[in-house]
């Protein structure tokens, strides 16, 4: 592919961390899910089922689905996805958790103050 071909496409990244408090809720929300989609294998629903009952992080990777993101976006097509969820153990209120990788790097550079900025070509988001 040509830079002409390939510049038209955009990786989007995008690092959450929730929340869960009221997991019956967020399970409910999942079976409900697993439970209206016609596509879905019994075999699959059955082992869907399970995973989002045993695990919080697998019924909100089952809710959250990243086309919804950019649905709505005008003039923009998803061509690939991927995600996934873990347990993490997690302070707000702690130094150590910021705009940083695990290991203490941030996305451009080591970690410092001055490495926040975007790569050349990237625009800010402000």
């Amino acid at each position: 592919m040509s830079t002409e071909e390939t510049s038209r496409f955009v990786r989007v990244r995008v690092d959450l961390v929730v929340e869960v408090r009221e997991p019956d809720e967020l399970t409910g929300a999942a079976v409900g899910r697993i439970e209206g989609d016609p596509e879905l294998p019994d075999a699959e629903r059955v082992h869907a089922r399970s995973a989002v009952t045993e695990d919080t992080a697998e019924a909100i990777a089952y809710l959250v689905d990243p086309f919804d993101l950019v649905s709505e976006v005008p003039g923009v097509e998803l061509h690939r996805a991927s995600w996934s969820t873990e347990l993490i153990d997690f302070d707000p209120d702690s130094p150590e958790w910021g705009p940083y990788d695990d290991d203490g790097e941030d996305e451009y550079g080591d970690g410092g103050e001055d490495d926040l900025q975007p790569p050349p070509g990237v625009s800010p988001s402000r």
